[in-house]
């Protein structure tokens, strides 16, 4: 792509933008906040297919809340979301723990306004609404419905971590109420909507106390979790207090109404309430807990009290979204462009991980116990090591020593890190990522955990094979295992130095991930003084994934236990052999000499793009556009970067061309937008890409935890970056920069990032392609 042709795509994407969401009222504009009010939570809503979507709900909430209140348009399960922008009909409003469209639900509450006759199930239940009549925001969301027996009702909502706060205005309407489901069917898995059990819940009405408690043990990734930590006791807890008083109530069973009973349990389960036929308008207060009824009457209590306002609710919440939001001012971006890239801020902050703890107590479904200390869920490292937990560690530093204490107490109580927790792991993906997560942190100054723990439980990670190792696939979801981890480990890779695709599924990934996580083992290694065992990781880490490279094809390519190799086609992850032959990220240098030197490996990167085989919808292609100037080539990084940066993201509903996967796609945007990006997240460097904006000015947040300078401030200039993609030169704080790296430290130490950008593909950190045209 020439430099002219980039510029037409620019203005072209420009162009294919949605209509703007609906301003959001003054009241629930508090504080001011430029960067806030920039978020299309509507954003990676869309899409054909789950996959070919990005995933995402216009939920409200603060950063890593406990729960997310979302408008429920659909009933979701792993596939499928609670709200879907295509739908017409809003049938409650959900608070979902559902931590990614591949991830299945837990424990979720659903409040239904409704008036007149009471409806209990989900189809009748729906209202027509109009996207005109709809608010998003991140602390705000509003939507005017049609009312099933004439008249409109308003719903508003705003929440904080553990309590949803909604209002409901009735305008017209018969006699209002408000149902409460406790339980419904639940689907297993993704392939069958028929295929459904019913969990068992409860309801508690007291009319005195103006509340409808509960509890959900619905949790749909129950079918994959390991078989020794099965966490039978688990459930989702609520207690919804209204501010008015009831004219009568019930509980509703299977579509069955028994008015004025105060309690129930079973399947199909439901709570309401009637008010008065001449009330207008009724707030509800949600507490949620993994505790008990009892502490989630705490929660409520405490987050957000009798007498507190909506208004007050969403000022709170959007003040913790300005303060982390407003932490980056952009100079030189488009409307669109700022909408795209605050709200792929928003979502690396939404829910990855989120909070499981309750204020000094947290339920473990390791071990089935309510435990003291600090806890978060939804961890799915395979996709967050890459670049999402490298933007944590800039912008909430303060969260990363309780999120690395959290794993470490679910090895101590489980046995191992986790791999993609879900309320209790799943052994979702491949590899042990935590190993990389913890090595990070700790190559990044946050140190604040037990770091004897952390050893101990990597160096089982990197040690210990999964309990039948021989004879167990541990296929994607496979049913009925116990915990994956590195399974291989002891079948081949440690003796051969690959995973035997004959015996596990994804065999050709799980070489190149384990070797990778040997890398960060080793690097943490050595930051805790254990020379021999630092050495040992890394020479493991950078002999093993030569081991499935085929010098006569130049791919890498999985191989069976007897050594024959087991065809191009087999043992990958979420990918194929293109991207995971450029898979080594810790050793590009060991790479680029087996594919005959740098002029060689820049063909074979074009061949790679130009053939269409760089599939940016998913994670194992994310680095691989930098790889260019890891050898020699870096103008064309910088053409590459743009390329995928408008194919793939803009500011629609449809603006994520693949699942956000825990903020990993946004992460890469992000970073790519400020000029850098971490290939090797344990390396401690960033490989220099392609800054999108004129200016940006990036203000970390102090951490009380790192033994590293955070709370400074760093001004990336890269005047006329929006239409001139190529780097001429840069300086960092005044000290010239010649090859395409910087340092972690030369981030967070702050100052100025100076580019001087061009129109054409200049020779700065590009010797390789100088003059080869």
């Amino acid at each position: 792509m020439n430099a002219r042709s980039l510029i037409s795509s620019t203005l072209l994407i420009c162009l294919l933008t949605a209509s703007s969401p609906k301003l959001v009222p003054a009241a629930f504009s508090i504080p001011p906040s430029d960067a806030v009010d920039h978020v299309n939570p509507l954003i990676g809503n869309g899409g054909d297919s789950p996959n070919g979507s990005g995933g995402m709900i216009p939920s409200t909430a603060p950063p890593f809340a406990m729960t997310r209140w979302v408008a429920q348009t659909r009933e979701n399960y792993v596939s499928v979301t609670p709200y879907n922008y295509t739908d017409t009909r809003i049938h409650g409003f959900q608070g979902t723990h559902q931590p990614a469209i591949w991830m299945g639900e837990s424990g979720q509450v659903v409040i239904a306004p409704g008036a007149g006759a009471i409806r209990t199930n989900f189809e009748d239940r729906g209202m027509a609404f109009s996207h005109d009549d709809e608010v998003t925001s991140t602390s705000y969301y509003s939507v005017e419905m049609d009312a099933i027996e004439g008249g409109r009702i308003l719903a508003e909502q705003s929440a904080t971590s553990r309590v949803g706060h909604l209002r409901f205005t009735f305008i017209g309407t018969r006699t209002p109420y408000v149902l409460v489901e406790a339980t419904r069917a639940s689907v297993l898995g993704s392939s069958d909507p028929n295929n459904v059990t019913h969990p068992e819940g409860a309801i508690l009405i007291d009319p005195t106390r103006k509340e409808i408690c509960g509890k959900n043990p619905e949790r749909q990734d129950f079918i994959i979790e390991p078989v020794s930590t099965p966490a039978r006791k688990w459930s989702g807890y609520f207690c919804v207090r209204f501010d008015e008083p009831f004219s009568s109530w019930g509980i509703a069973q299977n579509g069955t109404l028994s008015e004025e009973s105060t309690s129930g349990g079973g399947i199909l389960l439901s709570g309401y309430a009637r008010f008065s036929r001449s009330l207008t308008q009724v707030t509800a207060r949600v507490g949620v807990s993994f505790i008990s009824i009892d502490q989630a009457r705490r929660n409520l209590d405490i987050e957000i009290p009798d007498g507190q306002s909506l208004e007050d609710t969403a000022k709170a919440t959007r003040t913790a979204w300005a303060d982390k939001l407003d932490r980056i001012k952009i100079q030189g971006a488009t409307k669109d462009q700022k909408q795209v890239f605050y709200t792929g801020f928003f979502h690396t902050l939404q829910q990855y991980p989120y909070e499981q703890d309750e204020y000094g107590t947290y339920y473990s479904g390791y071990d089935d116990t309510v435990h003291e200390g600090i806890s978060y869920t939804g961890y799915s490292n395979w996709d967050i090591y890459r670049a999402e937990w490298a933007w944590l560690i800039l912008f909430a530093p303060e969260r990363i020593p309780g999120m690395v204490q959290s794993m470490l107490q679910d090895y101590q109580e489980g046995g191992w890190l986790p791999m993609w927790k879900n309320i209790v792991e799943t052994n979702i993906m491949i590899a042990t990522h935590a190993d990389s997560l913890i090595a990070e942190a700790v190559l990044k100054g946050i140190t604040s955990f037990d770091l004897e723990t952390a050893w101990e439980a990597v160096y089982k990670d990197a040690t210990h094979p999964p309990v039948n190792d021989m004879t167990t696939v541990y296929a994607d979801r496979e049913e009925n295992v116990d915990y994956e981890v590195r399974a291989g480990l002891s079948s081949v890779y440690e003796e051969r130095g690959w995973v035997a695709a004959n015996i596990h599924s994804e065999a050709g990934s799980r070489t190149l991930d384990y070797s990778y996580d040997d890398y960060a083992v080793s690097v943490l290694a050595k930051l805790l003084d254990k020379p021999v065992e630092s050495a040992f990781f890394l020479n493991r880490s950078l002999t093993n994934p030569f081991t499935i490279f085929n010098s006569a094809t130049g791919f890498m390519e999985a191989r069976n236990s007897s050594g024959e190799w087991a065809g191009q086609q087999v043992g990958w992850t979420e990918g194929d052999m293109w991207a995971y032959t450029f898979d080594v990220v810790q050793d590009i240098p060991g790479l680029i000499q087996r594919r005959g030197g740098s002029k060689s490996f820049v063909e074979f990167l074009d061949e790679h793009f130009d053939g269409g085989h760089n599939d940016h919808t998913n994670e194992p292609s994310h680095h691989i556009p930098y790889l260019y100037s890891l050898a020699g080539a870096a103008s064309k990084s910088q053409t590459r970067i743009r390329q995928i940066a408008m194919e793939n993201y803009n500011a629609t509903v449809n603006g994520l061309s693949g699942n956000e996967d825990c903020g990993q796609m946004s992460a890469w945007y992000l970073f790519s937008a400020l000029g850098f990006y971490p290939v090797n997240p344990v390396s401690g460097d960033y490989v220099i890409g392609s800054p999108f904006f004129d200016s940006v000015t990036l203000n970390f947040p102090p951490s009380p935890f790192s033994n590293t300078t955070h709370g400074t401030s760093l001004r990336i200039s890269a005047p006329n970056a929006p239409t001139q993609p190529y780097v001429r030169s840069l300086h960092t704080n005044g000290v010239p920069v010649t090859a395409p790296l910087i340092t972690h430290s030369d981030v967070v130490h702050g100052g100025i990032f100076e580019f001087v950008m061009s129109g054409v593909p200049e020779k700065w950190g590009s010797e390789t392609t100088v003059g080869s045209k």
